[in-house]
């Protein structure tokens, strides 16, 4: 399966991502704000990222701006608890590959992981 890195400043958060991502078989690696997640990018080179919006210091559109340019076929998810169109939209040109909300739905979550994993580069 994928190795998914997880960015999310939020513990609970995290550990709901990495039950639902583990219980499909991926191997999964966090980062805690978006600076640590941008390093462990570089280090890690994972199939894909889930990125929260909102954390602490850079935020999440920054994070996946800094993502792309380290590797423009980077895979991001974008998972937050925005749920306004236009924030959907914003994240989708910037190259995100799906949106998921939080509260997390496992099926679509997984989903979403499925489709980006299948579905190569933008």
């Amino acid at each position: 399966m994928a190795k998914i890195l997880v960015v999310d400043d939020s513990m609970l958060s995290r550990r709901m991502m990495r039950a639902i991502l583990e219980s499909d078989g991926h191997e999964v690696c966090e980062a805690t704000d978006g600076m640590s997640g941008i390093e462990r990018y570089f280090l890690e080179k994972p199939d894909l990222v889930t990125l929260d919006l909102t954390m602490e210091g850079i935020h999440g559109l920054d994070v996946l701006a800094r993502i792309r340019q380290i590797d423009p076929l980077a895979r991001v998810i974008v998972a937050s608890a925005d749920i306004q169109e236009a924030t959907r939209a914003l994240v989708m040109e910037a190259g995100a590959k799906a949106f998921v909300n939080k509260p997390f739905n496992p099926r679509q979550v997984l989903e979403a992981v499925h489709s980006a994993l299948q579905g190569g580069a933008s």
